[in-house]
């Protein structure tokens, strides 16, 4: 505990799952942390459950919402150390039921929202600051019923190798945490009353048994987010329970 005293980070995506838990960690690593999201009631309850936390509501895909999170992250005057743009959203349909509005959905929140998030980020990124994208394992696989959420994580895979290039000379670090399956509401909202059963045949076929806990997710947030990874750019680290090694 303490690799990030002293330091600042945004987390999107921060009042539940993999970004709560993720804001809970660096926090533990006495970062500030910033927490963004779009439900306010969640987020205000995920700031309690962080402590050391800022919670700025809005939407990721949305330009001026951006904009304001970053006006209160320059307030604080200390820049930004460590961006973790996680915010994200599946919805499953196959292609002959994949709607224009489903598909523009998915990739305004997961790929312009990473977008939007990194770009407004730079005149606050500190000198050796680390950038961490989620991407999925559903980025190589072929899931019938995922091909917009797969998509959309392919390309913010495709971001961070240009943007670890364009920013490594300023010491900037963007990297890639690409989730298997973890326990989080996400299965809720994709799968609804057949979120257990779901949980349960994938669990069935990985090494472990079992689906991942936020914790550990964030257990790799925070190595990519600390001097410990400092020669680590671009890469992709899987956090997958073998879904895509074995």
């Amino acid at each position: 505990m303490g690799q990030l005293e002293g330091r600042t980070a945004v987390v999107t995506g921060g009042s539940t799952g993999i970004g709560l838990a993720a804001a809970q960690r660096l926090a533990a690593e006495g970062a500030h942390v910033f927490i963004t999201g779009r439900r306010e009631t969640e987020l205000q309850k995920a700031v309690a459950a962080v402590g050391n936390a800022t919670a700025v509501s809005g939407d990721v895909s949305v330009a001026a919402d951006v904009d304001r999170l970053y006006e209160r992250v320059r307030e604080h005057g200390r820049g930004l150390d460590v961006l973790f743009a996680n915010a994200g959203i599946n919805h499953i349909a196959p292609l002959a039921e994949l709607t224009e509005d489903i598909h523009d959905a998915v990739f305004d929140i997961n790929v312009k929202g990473a977008f939007l998030t990194v770009r407004k980020a730079l005149p606050l990124l500190n000198d050796g600051a680390s950038v961490i994208l989620t991407s999925s394992t559903a980025a190589e696989g072929g899931a019938a019923g995922m091909s917009a959420y797969g998509a959309s994580k392919a390309a913010v895979r495709a971001y961070a190798r240009a943007w670890a290039d364009e920013l490594g000379g300023r010491g900037v670090r963007v990297n890639v945490i690409s989730p298997g399956p973890v326990n989080t509401p996400m299965w809720d909202a994709a799968f609804g009353d057949r979120a257990e059963e779901m949980k349960k045949t994938v669990a069935a076929g990985l090494p472990p048994g079992r689906v991942a806990d936020p914790d550990e997710i964030a257990a790799a947030v925070a190595f990519l987010a600390s001097s410990e990874s400092s020669f680590v750019y671009g890469a992709n680290l899987y956090v997958d329970g073998g879904m895509n090694q074995i």
